[in-house]
């Protein structure tokens, strides 16, 4: 990346086969994973893939894979479905969103895909919770998809176009996080970066918020006193690890340019002024 130096990437997050074994026992029922990953952007490998695959056919486990980012994939980085390995069609769920795929949050339309004897319960709990949504926007989604089958794999297709777009936007917010001095850890898929805040000394002394994990209070401060909205990423954690992760804030850079630019000139002002 042109000016900043090493930039850590999401493929340094790495699971540890002892610890992630020592999680599965006779009472294990199901495991989820998010690959790409949200917020950390990690794409896991077919070799990590494998690890979590293994485990699950030996203890008799169901997988629910979220993989609503798959289509938003960077640098040749490959996206690879767990269902697809061996073993594992018939004990996995695979979710899919349509917000995601086509860039329309607001219609919330999503899909489970899945072996009949697992998804007939699945549809059970979704009626008598969910039950639907609109008519219009399924059909619509339907619509896309089949669009997409048409030009699929030619430079035609949102599927392509999307993280290309995408691609200089990420480049663009690490620069920017680098040179002010965050470190920021370059997603491999999805349109979310994290960025370590270690190195920044800002006074957090507001005895509103003195019992909240520090991300929290500095995102807190970074939106009432700079005007910029960002994630606290402990919130992403369970409270025994909460305190791992209070060093780290999550961004977006699916945004228009001038939206980024704007971001740039508060974050530039704030690390001038210091």
């Amino acid at each position: 990346m042109e000016g900043c130096g090493p930039v850590l990437s999401s493929a340094d997050w790495v699971l540890s086969p002892e610890e992630l074994a020592s999680k599965f026992s006779p009472r294990t029922k199901a495991i989820v994973i998010n690959t790409p990953n949200n917020p950390l952007g990690k794409v896991y490998q077919q070799e990590e893939l494998h690890m979590i695959a293994d485990l699950c056919i030996k203890h008799d486990v169901i997988c629910i894979s979220d993989e609503v980012y798959e289509w938003l994939t960077y640098d040749g980085t490959k996206h690879v479905k767990i269902a697809s390995l061996p073993g594992m069609w018939e004990r996995t769920v695979t979710i899919g969103s349509a917000g995601k795929t086509f860039s329309a949050t607001g219609w919330k339309v999503g899909w489970a895909m899945g072996p009949g004897h697992i998804l007939k319960h699945l549809k059970t709990v979704h009626q008598n919770s969910v039950y639907h949504c609109a008519t219009a926007a399924q059909e619509a989604v339907a619509v896309g998809f089949q669009r997409e089958y048409d030009v699929f794999g030619t430079e035609g297709s949102y599927f392509q176009q999307l993280p290309k777009h995408l691609h200089e936007k990420r480049l663009r917010l690490a620069d920017c996080l680098k040179s002010v001095g965050l470190k920021p850890v370059l997603p491999q898929g999805g349109y979310f970066m994290i960025a370590d805040i270690s190195n920044l000394n800002v006074d957090l002394a507001d005895p509103s918020t003195k019992d909240e994990p520090y991300d929290y209070r500095f995102v807190k401060w970074l939106i009432k006193e700079k005007g910029l909205a960002t994630i606290p990423v402990s919130a992403f954690f369970s409270p025994e690890h909460k305190d791992e992760f209070q060093k780290y804030i999550r961004f977006c850079f699916v945004k228009e340019d001038s939206t980024l630019q704007a971001a740039e000139d508060i974050l530039r002002q704030w690390s001038d002024s210091k």
